[in-house]
């Protein structure tokens, strides 16, 4: 399979950074404002709220690889691009309305919490298919930038969203239910949805579809066995096992932060909003600015530079004494975090095979939600077991971080440098 043209597809490319623009205004709704409205508000304590990353680890675990084969044995991605994202919709209205009904019932709470299980996991399994659509939008020396153009609009999208639901969480416009946090999930979900539908309807696909016939029971009896041919590309299996660690440490401090904002420094919603703005910015700028270096220096290269910040970066977090050097480390961290997604992705779309770019994505997808089984465990049994320890319990939790970055930087540095030719044929 080659990519569908030798040069950027500037409407695909327009469409494809889009549909990242929307679903971050949902994400950063929810990891902003649905965690501190599940501990915070609602006091369910954080080794619950990290099992719910946990649980959606687990469902992706048992479907994504499989239907990944699946897409890519028809070679279609879109088609299960529109499936996910609808239930992803679906999840997250779910969630919404039940935060927002009757946040004093238990009941309710549980169901809330349920939505956001699943909403984490379609959201993840839409991106198997999403990122694996990189490697038709452009020739490999463009892949660097247009995935950080895609990631810019990621973190742009954020700075929206917080800029859209500052009004609701402030009270200042008001939908129906209970006031507060919760009335900021449903509109974050609406507008997502509206900035998906350009890409479910104008995005146009390769035609070069297999009109083969596939079977799940056949797909998962074979599930092993594909998954160990995948591996056999070079590089990939040590590739995946190393982002998995690192990104074990980075997504747990991500789903923590506005909860480690609120325990550690006891900063205003407001205050976190507009740190939050800062850090999406630095994001969206260290997303843009890093596909460009990385095509000109080397994609392992930089993704090296990148791991040995993440290792400086942990430890100074939690060591921080005051809010201001705290804010100041969130913005240089800013600056790495937009660079990390950038190059990841387009370092998989080299290491995996043509033919195999559905189910090596979903892999990719797996290992960052796989990372939320261990990351959040660790963080949960920290911050639950040493509460006497009061706001060290979660600057303890943030410094053990870096052993996980330590050790997927190792893995990494093995990886090749440049693709494989097998990669090309292989199938």
């Amino acid at each position: 399979m080659e990519p569908l043209a030798n040069k950027i597809n500037k409407k695909q490319v327009f469409l494809w950074t889009l549909y990242d623009f929307g679903n971050s205004i949902m994400v950063i709704a929810f990891a902003l404002y649905f965690s501190q409205w599940l501990v915070v508000d609602r006091g369910v304590s954080d080794l619950w709220y990290n099992l719910i990353f946990v649980g959606s680890s687990i469902l992706l675990l048992a479907t994504a690889p499989v239907i990944g084969s699946m897409a890519d044995k028809k070679n279609i991605k879109l088609f299960y691009l529109r499936i996910t994202t609808v239930l992803l919709f679906l999840a997250c209205m779910v969630s919404a309305l039940f935060a927002i009904l009757h946040p004093s019932s238990f009941a309710y709470v549980i169901f809330a919490a349920i939505g956001f299980l699943f909403s984490n996991y379609f959201y993840q399994f839409s991106l198997s298919f999403y990122n694996a659509m990189l490697y038709d939008l452009a020739p490999e020396d463009k892949r660097g930038r247009v995935s950080g153009m895609g990631q810019s609009a990621n973190w742009l999208g954020q700075v929206a969203g917080i800029f859209i639901t500052i009004p609701f969480a402030t009270g200042m416009i008001y939908f129906f239910g209970n006031p507060g946090r919760a009335q900021t999930l449903l509109p974050a979900t609406a507008i997502f949805f509206l900035f998906a539908l350009p890409m479910l309807f104008w995005y146009k696909e390769s035609e070069n579809k297999n009109l083969v016939k596939v079977n799940l029971f056949e797909e998962y009896k074979n599930y092993w066995k594909s998954f160990k041919n995948l591996l056999a590309a070079p590089g990939l299996g040590r590739f995946l096992l190393g982002f998995f660690f690192f990104n074990d440490a980075i997504l747990t401090m991500e789903n923590n932060y506005a909860i480690y904002m609120q325990q550690v420094f006891n900063v205003s919603d407001k205050t976190k909003s507009f740190l939050m703005l800062g850090v999406l910015l630095a994001s969206a700028m260290g997303a843009f600015l890093s596909g460009y270096i990385a095509d000109k220096i080397g994609l392992k290269k930089f993704l090296m530079i990148i791991l040995i910040c993440w290792v400086a970066i942990f430890p100074s977090l939690g060591l921080a004494p005051n809010f201001n050097i705290f804010l100041a480390l969130s913005l240089t961290m800013g600056l790495i975090y937009g660079s990390t997604w950038t190059v990841t992705r387009a370092i998989l779309a080299y290491l995996t095979p043509a033919s195999k770019l559905n189910q090596g994505f979903s892999y990719y997808s797996l290992a960052e939600r796989f990372a939320t089984f261990i990351g959040p465990l660790v963080w949960g049994v920290i911050t639950s077991t040493l509460i006497h320890y009061g706001i060290w319990r979660y600057k303890i939790a943030a410094i053990t971080l870096t052993v996980f970055i330590v050790v997927g930087m190792i893995l990494i540095s093995k990886i090749p440098s440049q693709p494989h030719p097998s990669n090309i044929t292989l199938t």
